[in-house]
């Protein structure tokens, strides 16, 4: 079935609430430029926001060395209401491309990964037509309650590790450590996925990329996951990471606050 989106850019306190209630991820990224809502008679079905994510120039010049931040917009969350069809979120992309196109034409490429350390794999992408640029290892920490926590995150808990361990400075946790508090290093996949805003865009990516993208996409067989923690050789079943009790992300306060309130 196809939808009649109405998009209209909302505010980032009705996009975090949205996105709390319906995403597996409730983390708003910070550098967040449009919050877009998706309406249905009136109704707000679906959210995608655009931005870029925490390293936006590095990001775009491993890709595109001349190219820059103003070139891009990346996909930070992506989600819709339980009542939605599946095959709706391809149609949110579509709209959304759409809107680029009419409100920021100078923008070349929209730019987006697939968690596989979540289990994504980026098939809402695949359907929506996206070129794929193949993956990335990158490594998180999965807390005692399962909640998944970035090391850029980890800033209190490297404070508590330099008393621990008797050092002076650390930048990661450490090995006694992280078995002290019952913590697990993973290691995990992303999967690059790219939609060109234009001919002369896809053009640049079949001549000017650093990166081959091909309609070759991955399954769900292909994704791999180690616990560094442990053994960094051997592969593990998926890990069952969960937000239900935020506990070391820096939005953990403030959503506990919201749902002491009564709004969940």
């Amino acid at each position: 079935m196809k939808y009649n989106y109405e998009i209209l850019e909302i505010d980032r306190k009705l996009a975090t609430h949205f996105c709390e209630q319906t995403h597996y991820s409730p983390i708003m990224p910070r550098v967040t430029k449009h919050f877009l809502g998706f309406y249905l008679e009136n109704e707000l079905k679906g959210l995608l926001t655009l931005g870029h994510g925490t390293q936006p120039r590095g990001t775009i010049r491993k890709l595109f060395p001349p190219l820059d931040v103003k070139d891009y917009f990346e996909i930070g969350k992506m989600s819709m209401t339980e009542d939605m069809p599946r095959n709706s979120e391809s149609q949110m992309i579509s709209k959304t491309v759409k809107w680029l196109k009419q409100n920021k034409p100078e923008r070349k490429f929209l730019y987006t990964l697939a968690d596989g350390i979540m289990g994504k794999i980026g098939y809402v992408y695949q359907a929506a037509n996206f070129y794929y640029g193949g993956q990335y290892w990158t490594q998180v920490y999965m807390m005692p309650n399962g909640e998944k926590l970035h090391p850029r995150s980890t800033k209190k808990l490297l404070i508590e590790n330099e008393k621990f361990s008797n050092r002076d400075k650390l930048f990661w946790m450490t090995k006694d450590f992280i078995k002290e508090k019952g913590i697990k290093f993973i290691e995990g996949q992303m999967f690059r996925y790219l939609y060109p805003l234009s001919k002369s865009a896809k053009r640049m990516m079949d001549q000017e990329s650093t990166v081959e993208w091909t309609k070759n996409y991955p399954k769900d067989k292909d994704l791999i996951w180690y616990d560094k923690s442990v053994n960094p050789k051997f592969p593990i079943p998926r890990p069952n990471f969960t937000y239900e009790e935020m506990m070391y992300n820096p939005q953990a306060k403030n959503k506990n606050e919201i749902n002491l309130l009564g709004m969940f």
